[in-house]
């Protein structure tokens, strides 16, 4: 069983990579890249700091998030197993983020799929992805 959750947690690590190189290149799609800088004009509007005077251009925006995205991504796949669990929390912050966002914007319930799909993934590595503590034989 351990080895099925360590692939997911490398599967969802190079998932999270992946999303963020096409948020930060065009290299990789150059569509998904403009797709993504048309939604992240509307996802800046409805940011959820924007009531304490934070709201972030767009470009940025799409820059942090893909940055935080490819690194955590990068940590939760390859890791150690504290880098590993730092990332995990960081991604579940990101994707309460974007499901937030979607219903802000109020957009159907199928487009929020996704990103709850993922958080519920990184949930389960979180709750049971880490093999139980070996216990010493006492001798």
């Amino acid at each position: 069983m351990a080895a099925a959750f360590r692939a997911l947690r490398v599967l969802l690590g190079l998932f999270f990579l992946l999303a963020g190189a096409v948020k930060l290149s065009e290299r990789l799609s150059a569509d998904a890249h403009r797709q993504m800088q048309e939604q992240f004009v509307r996802f800046a509007e409805v940011f959820p700091l924007r009531d304490f005077g934070f709201a972030p251009s767009p470009g940025p925006y799409l820059t942090a998030v893909g940055a935080v995205e490819a690194a955590a991504g990068l940590l939760l796949a390859f890791g150690p197993q504290l880098l590993q669990e730092i990332s995990n929390f960081v991604l579940s912050v990101v994707m309460i983020g974007a499901i937030y966002t979607l219903l802000a914007l109020r957009e159907p319930l199928a487009m929020c799929a996704p990103a709850t799909l993922c958080l519920g993934l990184l949930l389960l590595l979180n709750v049971r992805g880490h093999a139980a503590p070996s216990k010493a034989k006492a001798e």
